[in-house]
Formats: C-alpha cells, structure tokens, sequence
C-alpha cells in the first residue's frame, strides 16, 4: 500500500491552503486569535433599521465593501477574500489546477430590487407590470446578479479553476458539502486539487424575518455578545452570521511531490438525508447518528479516535439535543468526555458558509493543539452530559470530527487528521 493511499486503497486527501473572512476578522491569524481568546464578533445590526425587529443582533462582516449590498454581492466578496488567502498558501503556480466547488446561499430578488420593479407600475402592481419594467432593459444587470451560478462563475474566472465551478446549496451543511465534493472528485481520480468555498452574506431584513418566523433566532438581544448559547439549558435560539472559508485540496502524493506544506487532511466523509420533517430532526436521531458514524468509518477510524468535535452547536433547543444525542449514540460513554466546542458562539450561524468555516477551524485545531471555547456556556443543560470547552484548552489533537446538519434533513459530517489514519 502506497503511503499516499488510504486503508481503502483511495488517494490520501491533504489541505494545503486556508482561508476565512468572519466578524471577527479578515484572515486566518486575526480570527484564530479572536476564537481562542473567547472574543465575540456578534453586535447589532446597524446596515439596516432593525426597528421593531424581535431579533436585531447578528455577526455581519461590515468591513467589506459591496455595491449593491445585497447577498450574492457580499457573498462573491467574502468568497473572493478567503480564496486568496487559500490560494497563496498553497503556493500553486498559475492557474488553480483543478475544479472550484462553491456552497453559496439561496439567490432570489431582494426588497431594495423588488420595490425598484414595482415602482415601474402604476396602480396596483400586477406581473404583466413587472415584464415592461424588465423590458426596458434598464434592469439587466439584475439578471446576472441573481442567477444561483453568478458567484462561481466570477470567482473561477478571477482564479482560473478548471471546467464548469459547481454551485451548491444544501442548507446549513452546505460549506461541508463542498469540501465533500472536493474529496470525492479528487478519491476518483479526476482531478489533483480542487477549491472548496463555502460563503454567505445574506444577513438582510427578509431573511432576519423569515428565521424569526420559524423561532430559530434568539431574542437576547442585549448584550449582543451573550446571546448564542450552545448547548446552555438557556439557550433560545442562533445569531445569524456572515463569513466564508476556502480549503485548497489536493491528492497528498501531488502535494508533497511539488513540496507543498501539508497542514492536514480529510480522512472522512459522511452524509445522510433526513426526510422527517422541514425543520426538525427525525426523533430517533437515526439519520445525524448515521453521518457521523459513516465520516468516521470513511475516515477508517474507531469511534475512540476522535480526540474533540466541532460541534454543528446553533445554540437552538432543537438541534444541540439531537447533536448531543448523534454523538453519544456513536461513541458512547466515552463522549461524555471528549472535548466538544462551538464558534457559532462566537461569530453566530454563518449558515450556508458554515461548514467551511468550522473546516477551518477544525484544521487550525490541529495545528495548533488548542480547542476554541464555547462562549456563554454559564448554566448547562442536564440533558446534554458533554464535555463542553468554555476556556481554549490545550491538548494533543491528532482527530477532529466535524458535524453539520441543515434545514430540510441536510446531514455532512467531516473528520480531519494531522497525519494520515
């Protein structure tokens, strides 16, 4: 068996470039800083009136410029940062050597553009109103803008990946989801380095409302920074947050053949669909319990290998007790034990970003020995007996498992390794 292989005879999957953009900084340095000294990039909104609003806090990124400042903007910007910082690490001459797998959020017309179309109209506004106000052709620039595949095909012109960028969206795991894909593509064999990007900008009244509509955010909205509570018996609910994460993969062999540093790996990867219902987990938590029981035995990993987890943790009473039940249900007892910590206590739910982000985060772990705490982890829930970081701790981590579970039963569990399993 080659060195370059794994125990299933598939090529070894290495990460060779990070990159982040959350509301705690621009770069891997500034936020791994600011995850590890338990600082907190959640404040309130003030990039729109927030008046009357039950939720009126959330992690946006506010010093990125975008013109509009509506999501696929900001999305392609955050993506456009955290790639380049990935790229350069990875020290790739030329053009990306492989295929751009992109997570972005749901694109669709948003207020500011719908009220400029509806004021074309006279009167009640009716669609054959709509249709002349898209004729006049003074809108076009409308259509590239919210077309799902707009911030992939931009962000693989300006890096040059090869062949046509997926676009993906499978909610909250979607930023998993693309680093998946990445290691899939590269395991077959049809290609040696693949950009991985999960990112999301879409913090906008509509969306604000429509979370708040189905009682998934806090109201704690004072002081903003104690509001998202993983796993506390208090918790009430995610702070919505912007971010983006980019992984440059490659096949190890590639990797170390050209001398890159290799600053870890994707042992595993697991997915289940969870068909129960729109917004909740199945009650037997069968599906979450048979994601992370596949990432690891993909990874060819026992349960009793993984060292911490990188906890999905949205703070929402729902999703920390099925989260808790998946990982005791998989490791046992043991779990009771095994460092668990979540930075969405810290830069909020960066939904469709978020698996990439905690990829990151994960990888970084590795690195540097330290698990990032879980902030406002002041009152634990007996129902979820779990060894819960709340200060950074140091310890050797030679295993992460990585958990994201999305609305509509979307399940992608990651495991990354400092050495190969």
């Amino acid at each position: 068996m080659s060195a370059y292989r794994d125990a299933k005879g598939r090529p070894l999957v290495a990460v060779t470039g990070l990159g982040v953009v959350t509301s705690l900084g621009r770069g891997v340095a500034e936020n791994w800083a600011a995850l590890t000294a338990g600082r907190s990039g959640i404040h309130a909104i003030t990039r729109f009136p927030t008046d009357g609003l039950r939720t009126r806090i959330a992690g946006t990124v506010d010093f990125l410029a975008a013109e509009p400042m509506v999501a696929p903007v900001l999305s392609e910007a955050l993506a456009a940062a955290a790639a380049e910082e990935a790229v350069a690490e990875a020290g790739l001459p030329g053009d990306f050597p492989g295929a751009l797998f992109i997570a972005v959020p749901p694109v669709e017309m948003e207020w500011p553009q719908r009220q400029a179309l509806a004021a074309q109209a006279t009167g009640e506004v009716t669609y054959a109103d709509l249709l002349r106000a898209a004729a006049t052709r003074r809108f076009d620039d409308w259509h590239d803008l919210f077309i799902f595949g707009t911030v992939a095909d931009r962000i693989a012109d300006r890096f040059g990946t090869r062949g046509s960028p997926i676009s993906l969206s499978t909610a909250c795991s979607s930023g998993a989801t693309a680093i998946q894909l990445g290691v899939e593509a590269i395991r077959r064999g049809e290609m040696r380095a693949a950009l991985c990007i999960g990112t999301d900008g879409s913090v906008n009244p509509e969306s604000l409302i429509r979370f708040s509509l189905l009682s998934a955010l806090s109201t704690q909205n004072d002081p903003p920074e104690a509001a998202a509570k993983p796993f506390a018996k208090n918790r009430d609910g995610f702070v919505m947050g912007e971010g983006a994460a980019a992984l440059v993969l490659e096949e190890a062999e590639a990797a170390a053949a050209r001398g890159a540093r290799i600053l870890g790996y994707v042992l595993g990867c697991g997915e289940k669909g969870d068909g129960f219902h729109r917004t909740r987990s199945s009650p037997d938590g069968a599906p979450i319990i048979a994601a992370i029981r596949e990432a690891i035995a993909d990874a060819g990993l026992d349960p009793d290998r993984i060292d911490t987890v990188n906890a999905h943790g949205t703070g929402t009473p729902e999703n920390d007790k099925m989260e808790a039940l998946g990982c005791l249900a998989v490791m046992g007892e043991r779990m009771r034990s095994v460092p668990i910590s979540s930075n969405k206590s810290m830069i909020g739910h960066t939904l469709t970003a978020a698996g990439a982000v905690e990829a990151v985060v994960s990888l970084l772990t590795l690195r540097h020995g330290r698990v990032p705490p879980t902030l406002n982890y002041a009152l634990p829930d007996p129902a979820i007996p779990l060894d819960v970081v709340t200060r950074a701790r140091d310890l050797p981590v030679r295993t992460v498992l990585s958990n994201s579970f999305g609305f509509g039963g979307q399940n992608t569990c990651l495991v990354f390794g400092a050495e190969p399993a």
